[in-house]
């Protein structure tokens, strides 16, 4: 048995459920962390302002996409679909925000988000390992699969 795949089972084993609010409640964060980014892109479009045509594109696309894996992997984050994938897909999201955008404005700094933002990306990386527990449409969906059993065919 791969290593993958005694992650996946002991996660789903061992689950409580207070980590399914938690994971309900990270997928809603990453949502409300998708629409504030989507509203307020002025500082991408000050960095377009200055770039050459390509590396504007680049943002374009690079602020986009961080919109779409929060919106999407968000709610199914908080529904409890595909989890570990988009989990993993936000990873390096949540990196880049952690160690490039909000350690460089300062920890100690009033209302500063490096320590929500370490927060949510303790919580994908718990929820990469977890997975969905019971309160998740893939659990009602497969519950024999999602428990850790297997069905018989």
């Amino acid at each position: 048995m791969s290593l993958l795949k005694k992650i996946q089972q002991w996660g789903d084993l061992h689950h409580p459920i207070w980590l399914d609010y938690l994971r309900i409640t990270l997928g809603l964060i990453l949502i409300w962390k998708g629409v504030m980014f989507a509203t307020h892109l002025e500082s991408f479009n000050h960095l377009m302002r200055g770039a050459a045509l390509g590396t504007a594109l680049s943002i374009s696309i690079v602020a986009h996409l961080i919109i779409l894996l929060h919106l999407i992997g968000g709610l199914a984050i908080a529904l409890g679909t595909h989890t570990r994938l988009f989990c993993l897909l936000n990873i390096p999201i949540l990196v880049g925000a952690v160690f490039f955008i909000n350690l460089s404005q300062g920890i100690f700094v009033p209302y500063s988000e490096f320590w929500f933002s370490t927060f949510v990306l303790a919580g994908l990386i718990c929820f990469l390992i977890e997975g969905n527990g019971r309160l998740s449409v893939e659990f009602y969906a497969n519950p024999g699969i999602s428990s850790g059993k297997k069905q018989a065919s």
